[in-house]
């Protein structure tokens, strides 16, 4: 059943009105026009977000990968320092190791990566890993790293390497 004003189609009435088609036209369009607006800028701040934690994502494996190379860098420095505690090698090995160490500890520092100074203080098992007991001294207190058998290093504020240390013990009674 047809109105006059109205012309049925297969889904939808559509008002014969010109004044009133344009108006529910453009406001149908606006409404489109704004969601359309708000979805490209959900996709904008999700595309933001990945990007974000993608790079976070990638610095967290390149600092891995560079920890795990430079942990590895670190028994050729402690056979440096090994080759230079020996008294019986001539001042001329000795001078040639002693500046591959000082050539080698300055490439190390450059990445950041520093000593863990644990002689003589109180033992910390977040920084040393004790590895045997010696008699204290008269004076010593319990658990005082006594003797450094492997440097500890750290990077930035994170332990690369913990130290391998002797710790002392007073006898029993």
């Amino acid at each position: 059943m047809n109105n006059d004003n109205e012309m049925e189609t297969s889904d939808t009435v559509v008002l014969d009105t010109p004044e009133d088609s344009v108006e529910a036209k453009l406001a149908a369009a606006t409404t489109r026009a704004d969601e359309n607006y708000n979805k490209y800028l959900l996709a904008m701040a999700d595309f933001e977000n990945y990007k974000k934690r993608v790079q976070r994502e990638i610095e967290a494996v390149i600092t891995r990968n560079r920890n795990t190379l430079l942990n590895r860098m670190l028994p050729v420095l402690d056979n440096l320092e090994r080759a230079l505690s020996y008294e019986a090698a001539g001042d001329g090995i000795r001078g040639g190791v002693e500046q591959t160490l000082k050539g080698f500890e300055a490439m190390l520092a450059g990445e950041g990566i520093k000593a863990v100074d644990v002689a003589g203080r109180p033992f910390d098992p977040r920084v040393a890993e004790a590895i045997g007991t010696v008699e204290a001294p008269e004076g010593t207190d319990d658990d005082t790293v006594m003797h450094v058998a492997q440097k500890g290093y750290t990077i930035g504020d994170e332990l690369l390497r913990p130290a391998q240390v002797i710790v002392a013990k007073h006898a029993s009674a």
